[in-house]
This record gives structure tokens, sequence and C-alpha cells, in this order.
């Protein structure tokens, strides 16, 4: 079976199922952050299915969605519809959220941060 993108239904069915699952103060922050979901550019793991969707943003910080890996992310973004980092994270949605919460109450990004995958070099022990 070939992948395919995750279509806007499918993404809303995560969102809504994970709007249930969020405590009350991540419900809070979610419904200030949040927008209606965009697809945003990703080079270059992004650009096989047109881009990826954003769900929320957060000053200079997006959460978005990795269909690839199926699931949410948080990068940041200098240029708007372009994401910078790529993650590869499996997070749902509610612990982005929760993450961004701790963000603002530390002052500190601690992750955890999945990246893209390394190539593997012959110095490998």
């Amino acid at each position: 079976m070939e992948w395919q993108p995750i279509s806007s239904d499918a993404l809303w069915d995560k969102i809504n199922s994970a709007c249930a699952r969020m405590d009350a103060d991540q419900l809070k922050l979610w419904e200030v952050i949040r927008i209606t979901p965009e697809k945003w550019s990703q080079h270059t793991f992004g650009d096989l299915g047109g881009g990826f969707w954003v769900v929320a943003i957060f000053g200079e910080m997006v959460i978005w969605f990795n269909d690839i890996e199926d699931g949410f992310n948080r990068s940041n973004y200098k240029t708007y519809g372009t994401i910078e980092q790529y993650r590869c994270n499996q997070d749902e949605l509610e612990w982005s959220v929760q993450q961004v919460m701790n963000l603002v109450s530390t002052g500190n990004d601690i992750g955890p941060f999945c990246g893209a995958p390394q190539p593997i070099g012959n110095d490998c022990a």
C-alpha cells in the first residue's frame, strides 16, 4: 500500500479526539493558540504530501501534524507558511499543548524532540 497524506476530515477526527482528552487548562490554551488547519511547506520531508497541516501557532512556534509518522510536533518558523525543523515525534495533540503550557510556566523548552533521519556512517562502533 502506498502512503497517502492525511485528509482534512481525518485530521479533524484526531483534533476532536484530542480535545475530548484535554484537561481544562490544556483546553483553555488550545482555544487561544489553535487555527483552522492550514498546509504549510517543509522541505524536504513535506514535499511529497504537499506540506504538513499546522493546527496551532504560538509566537514563532507551530504545532503541526506529521502524517508520515502519524503524530503531532512542535517546530519554529521564520516565514509564515514554512515549517523550519522537521520533527518525527508521534505525540498526541494534548501532549504538544502540554509542552507549550510547560514552556509558558517554566520559560524552558525541554522537548522531547525527535529530528529527521540521519545517515549512518561507516565509523559506527
